[in-house]
């Protein structure tokens, strides 16, 4: 047998399995590097979080990323020339937490690596040919394997996609293994770049899961605020969102889009939550010049609104929900405070009460996935949509 397919036989047979999940989002912020400790597979899967750091991107990469992401026409040398270096420097990263954490790379039986997301086009939004869902993502796993010398899954989406459904959100999987109660209703709330929660009922199956996009989390006042100052990626604390006024006519203009009137579940990105997308909203509202202030106090009230009513247009209104929050949007207090006030009969929890790191969530999750791709119980999941993930040996 082949040397690597061996390997990965073996380490489909342990009780526990060592894996490190790799997430980029779409805040394209930096990585995120998830050490887990995983026993067991399907329902019986429990996961220790051995180490977890995040490594920020440079200015100089980021913009790198900018240039070449959620672009409809794009330069194909350059993508395909920042296709193997995410797919280096996410190696290096990698070797480098090792190092930190005096981990040896032999000790590690997999890595999962969700990739750098670069244009993701759901039909429902782009109805103009019959190709259906599709999603790009990027950061070639080969180069990863072999710059670490450890067994690399990829590329999660694309049999999702093949299944028939929009490639995300995938997160559904993993809190379903890891955070379905029995004692609770729970929803889980992510908000990121994009926001995107899984309601998960405490009595039911992967069936009775709704898991679903919202729309924008953190990306239209990243976008913005990174446009009135290149040296600010991101409102630190709600400072200037803070000072300003929601503007009702830019709400409005904001929430007038055919997203909203969709069913769940769908996804959607920042190809469609972009800049772009704020100044039309702003020419029909006739507020270009508004302050700085008030736009970002709009933008921040906007994407509460977007979620908060996605939750209620999902909750059961009889029943009981403990809400769990995790993303870059739990570090922003305004957009927070205005989701409590949108959402008051909801009591709104930090992961940290289930005992789990709300930073670590997304890149444990493609962990969990990696682990069910070599060793999961088709019992819980359909065949299609259990084997996620490309496999890229080291030699």
């Amino acid at each position: 047998m082949n040397k690597g397919l061996n390997k990965l036989f073996e380490v489909a047979q342990k009780e526990s399995r060592l894996i490190i999940g790799l997430m980029s989002g779409t805040s394209l912020d930096g990585l995120d590097i998830a050490l887990c400790r995983i026993f067991n597979a399907g329902m019986q899967t429990k996961l220790e979080l051995v180490a977890f750091d995040t490594f920020p991107y440079s200015a100089a990469f980021k913009k790198k990323l900018k240039d070449i992401s959620f672009k409809v026409e794009n330069n194909l040398e350059n993508i395909t020339l920042i296709n193997k270096e995410i797919g280096v420097f996410h190696a290096q990263m990698v070797n480098q937490f090792l190092e930190k954490h005096q981990i040896k790379n032999e000790e590690i039986d997999l890595i999962a690596s969700h990739g750098q997301t670069i244009f993701h086009s759901p039909h429902k939004l782009r109805l103009q040919d019959n190709i259906g869902n599709a999603t790009l993502q990027i950061g070639d796993a080969d180069h990863i394997a072999v710059e670490t010398q450890i067994i690399t899954l990829s590329d999660f989406r694309q049999k999702n996609i093949a299944a028939g459904k929009e490639g995300a959100p995938l997160v559904v999987y993993g809190d379903y293994l890891l955070f379905k109660s029995d004692k609770e209703n729970r929803i889980l709330l992510n908000i990121g770049g994009i926001s995107n929660f899984t309601i998960i009922p405490c009595e039911g199956t992967f069936e009775d899961i709704i898991s679903t996009d919202t729309g924008p989390g953190n990306t239209l006042m990243d976008q913005f605020i990174h446009q009135q100052d290149v040296t600010k990626f991101f409102d630190h604390n709600a400072e200037v969102a803070s000072k300003g006024t929601v503007n009702q006519k830019l709400f409005e203009a904001l929430l007038d889009h055919s997203f909203f009137e969709q069913k769940s579940p769908k996804s959607t990105g920042p190809e469609l939550f972009s800049l772009t997308y704020l100044n039309n909203a702003m020419v029909k509202s006739n507020t270009l010049n508004m302050a700085v202030e008030d736009v970002m106090a709009t933008l921040n009230w906007f994407t509460a609104n977007t979620v908060a009513q996605a939750i209620i247009l999902n909750v059961v209104k009889s029943q009981d929900y403990g809400l769990y929050l995790s993303g870059g949007g739990i570090h922003n207090p305004l957009l927070i405070k205005n989701l409590q006030r949108l959402l008051p009969n909801i009591k709104m929890n930090n992961f940290n009460l289930i005992g789990f790191n709300p930073d670590a969530k997304e890149a444990a999750i493609f962990a969990v996935l990696a682990n069910e791709t070599i060793a999961g119980d088709y019992s819980v999941f359909s065949p299609e949509t259990l084997s996620m993930g490309k496999i890229s040996l080291p030699s």
